[in-house]
């Protein structure tokens, strides 16, 4: 049975066509890479997905389970456990990363079940320490700022830390491995791959095949100018890597 599936899906930014009918099939517990060059739309299908208001669908389906995943608000998608990781994460002074996940948890919570007991705060700065101790995050980050003053990689440590917590069932990770040196790369795959269960899927926008070397994926998909055009397995990855996107740009 497949959990996510897309047919036929096109977006346009500015009256602009950048995704032009692209179809997948995600199945429960795999991981979906999608591989291309810079403005290829990658960035824009997860968005799209995820339910940003600048990307307009002007056609296709996209089925979530049982519903209509485009028949939701952007809220209603995350709380029925779609999670967008962004390539730039926003800052927000003042509530510190702690707070934020604490809020995030909360909501999730109730959105999935309304009858389910909330953690108090200190039974969640617990869960939130051993989930962080699991991630090799010091405790101590968790009392900064939202993103504020983070480096790239603390950015997307906080990302995957937020997705730990929160427990999605889909993941659509844009260029979650953008800038990030060795030890950051490890701590976001080792995320990912801690997660790794029959209830979790991900689709995983990148330029380069350096994370699939912690990540192994279940297909790799080439998107050239809005479309899927070719798949393959975990070691088209490797190819892709060697001999880049030549042969589809000619």
């Amino acid at each position: 049975m497949e959990l996510l599936s897309i047919k036929d899906f096109r977006v346009n930014i500015a009256d602009k066509e950048i995704v032009k009918g692209v179809s997948l099939e995600i199945g429960k517990g795999e991981v979906h890479a999608i591989m291309g060059p810079n403005g290829s739309g990658k960035s824009t299908l997860v968005h799209a997905l995820m339910g940003h208001p600048a990307y307009e669908v002007t056609g296709g389906s996209v089925t979530f389970g049982s519903e209509d995943l485009l028949s939701l608000e952007p809220h209603e998608r995350a709380q029925r456990g779609l999670f967008l990781a962004f390539q730039y994460p926003k800052e927000i002074a003042g509530v510190t990363l702690r707070n934020f996940l604490f809020a995030a948890h909360k909501a999730q919570t109730k959105a999935r079940d309304p009858k389910a007991k909330e953690l108090s705060p200190i039974k969640f700065k617990k869960t939130l320490e051993d989930h962080m101790k699991k991630l090799n995050i010091d405790a101590a980050f968790a009392e900064r700022s939202l993103n504020k003053g983070f480096s790239g990689g603390e950015k997307k440590k906080a990302e995957i830390l937020q997705m730990s917590i929160l427990k999605p069932v889909v993941a659509l990770l844009d260029e979650t491995d953008s800038g990030l040196d060795v030890d950051a790369l490890r701590v976001v795959a080792n995320g990912v791959n801690a997660l790794r269960s029959p209830d979790f899927s991900v689709i995983l926008v990148t330029h380069y095949a350096r994370i699939l070397e912690y990540i192994t994926p279940d297909r790799v998909h080439v998107m050239i100018n809005g479309r899927i055009v070719e798949s393959g397995g975990p070691e088209f990855a490797r190819q892709l890597e060697a001999e880049g996107y030549e042969r589809y740009l000619s």
